[in-house]
């Protein structure tokens, strides 16, 4: 990985870790779930000096005084924060969260123990078989502990670090109750949870609390995806069909973020005319028109969806978003007439 995208992937993790340190959860069990899953894999139970110590070692700020926050106010801990400096192989600050005088307390009341003092590898069974809710929280807490997010392409993932394989394939689990498939593996003596489909990843990063993150995330992953497309078109011998092909691409990506601004807001014959041209991303006027039910001019169709834009664009400029212009390379809109 070179400077670049290892900067692409330490920023998106970060900006993801953010904004879940700081989502305001109000239901005791899911704040349990996730307090629970967030100790498991990112903590550890010590013996000191006869006594069970909790160590959790969090590499932002904000997911550690969350933390202790949680720790505090649902289970009544008190417990102490510690700043590793970076040194060697650690480029970061590292946050160390300690509950010592009643961290056997803790480790039960969370599920790292059962009622005979004895580790539970996997997750407590209060989150494995506990409502979706709970389910969303423990990957929030097990993204918080040790997740990343890579940037958009084929090489995307979503991925966990699990302190085992037990730990790893209650976390499966958890994502099938989601209704969201995910692969457990062992990479290099270290279990790992993997999720590589990029629409799954918008969809678990939704259902984890990341709203703003997943938006930028998948506005990153359509300028790819435009990007390959018009490549692509630029292996084309004729000049004119390259342009018009690239214009129909940067006409759908438009048109699927007007449709995004628009919701429900949008007038029925403007819908059909605008999803005809996500369909068909490199057909030209003319086609769609023929396409349309009934059968309409190049003139007519191409009206409808310049005014799906307007609209669009309109509403932006009133909510003050971006655009149906967003994440479109300018060498496309230049081509685009439509």
């Amino acid at each position: 990985m070179n400077g670049n995208k290892m900067a692409d992937f330490m920023a998106m993790t970060a900006a993801v870790k953010d904004e879940l340190s700081r989502l305001a959860v109000s239901k005791p069990c899911c704040r349990k779930a996730e307090v629970s899953a967030l100790l498991r894999f990112a903590g550890g139970l010590h013996l000191t000096g006869g006594k069970v110590v909790v160590e959790v070692e969090l590499d932002t700020a904000q997911s550690a005084r969350r933390l202790r926050k949680e720790i505090s106010e649902i289970y009544g801990h008190e417990s102490d924060l510690t700043v590793v400096s970076p040194g060697g192989m650690r480029k970061a600050s590292r946050y160390m969260v300690r509950v010592a005088e009643t961290g056997e307390a803790l480790a039960r009341q969370t599920g790292l123990i059962d009622s005979n003092g004895r580790p539970i590898r996997g997750l407590p069974p209060q989150v494995v078989s506990a409502a979706k809710c709970d389910a969303e929280a423990a990957w929030r807490g097990a993204f918080l502990a040790h997740g990343s997010l890579t940037e958009p392409g084929r090489s995307s993932a979503l991925e966990i670090t699990a302190p085992g394989p037990e730990a790893a394939l209650a976390l499966v689990g958890a994502a099938r109750r989601l209704g969201i498939t995910v692969k457990a593996r062992e990479v290099r003596g270290v279990d790992r949870v993997v999720l590589r489909d990029g629409d799954a990843i918008g969809a678990l990063l939704t259902l984890m609390g990341a709203h703003e993150s997943v938006l930028a995330w998948e506005e990153r992953r359509m300028r790819r995806e435009v990007r390959a497309t018009a490549n692509r078109l630029a292996n084309f011998d004729d000049a004119n069909l390259r342009r018009s092909a690239r214009a129909a691409v940067a006409a759908a990506a438009r048109v699927a973020r007007a449709i995004e601004i628009l919701g429900e807001d949008i007038p029925q014959h403007l819908l059909e005319a605008g999803q005809l041209r996500i369909e068909h991303g490199q057909a030209s006027l003319e086609e769609l028109g023929s396409l349309a039910t009934p059968p309409m001019t190049k003139d007519a169709i191409a009206g409808r969806i310049r005014r799906l834009l307007a609209m669009a664009d309109k509403r932006a400029t009133e909510l003050g978003i971006a655009d149906t212009e967003a994440g479109i390379p300018p060498e496309l809109l230049e081509d685009s007439q439509e």
